[in-house]
């Protein structure tokens, strides 16, 4: 993992979950600076007794505390073995991280890993593919059999290289991110049905009131959400699409043919 990072002289490395430090270490002798994140005081304590009286010690910064509520620092790359229940939120914790780093090395349970490079058709294609894809390239590097690992696991793992897409795509993620969860809800449904849902329409009538209110537009008394919603479906030709062979530039298409008719994903 840690050849596979590519790793310069002046980095900074960041580690989630460093454990006892094997990996540390390694990222020590190749880099300026390693930012470990790590939960478990007594790993911190172990990580801060290995590198004690060494010249590391004084390039190693240990972030206590949960990762996911941490504000990171600027690192150039991020190499780590992670605690595979924190996998979907961290991936777009670092993929939003700004200023941008160079490229993340993770090892992930291999579904996950599956799931984070699907295309569109594929079984696993889902939510987490398309919108991982839009915001960085996907390669998986590695397999690792759970025999590498004391006690076994019992799931295998992969290794995952992500590298942000920069500059990034013209798009607001939150509004993206509404979008795909509306059409992701059942993948094989057509669009127009995952659209038809009343909590659906309940909410994007919502802000569609507030963008009108904001913007000094009327909206008349026999107003229906629920026809122009279909209307901008059927102009777009998307109602009989699927989410599940949805790429890409589709789903862009189909945002942007919804927010120049008022109509957004985020409150």
């Amino acid at each position: 993992m840690v050849d596979k990072a590519a790793l310069r002289p002046t980095d900074v490395a960041l580690e989630i979950g460093p454990g006892t430090g094997n990996m540390t270490i390694k990222l020590l002798e190749k880099t300026k600076k390693v930012v470990a994140c790590e939960i478990d005081p007594r790993f911190v304590a172990e990580l801060q007794k290995r590198v004690q009286g060494t010249p590391y010690q004084s390039n190693l910064q240990i972030m206590i505390g949960d990762v996911l509520k941490t504000e990171l620092p600027f690192f150039d790359v991020c190499v780590a073995n992670i605690p595979y229940q924190i996998s979907s939120p961290l991936v777009f914790k670092l993929l939003l991280h700004r200023p941008f780093f160079r490229c993340a090395v993770i090892m992930f349970q291999r579904e996950f890993a599956y799931r984070l490079v699907a295309k569109p058709g594929d079984k696993l294609y889902c939510r987490l593919s398309v919108n991982t894809q839009l915001l960085a390239r996907v390669d998986i590097l590695m397999k690792v059999g759970k025999n590498n690992f004391r006690p076994p696991p019992k799931v295998e793992s992969s290794v995952v290289r992500l590298e942000p897409r920069n500059p990034p795509p013209p798009i607001n993620f939150t509004e993206w991110d509404g979008l795909t969860r509306i059409a992701f809800v059942r993948k094989n449904r057509t669009l127009s049905a995952a659209f038809k849902q009343s909590a659906v329409i309940a909410a994007l009538e919502k802000n569609y009131r507030i963008h009108c209110s904001l913007s000094n537009i009327d909206i008349p008394d026999s107003f229906d959400m629920k026809q122009k919603i279909e209307n901008i479906l059927q102009n777009s030709n998307s109602e009989l699409k699927r989410a599940r062979t949805m790429d890409i530039d589709d789903f862009m298409m189909l945002l942007h043919t919804f927010n120049v008719e008022g109509i957004h994903f985020s409150s």
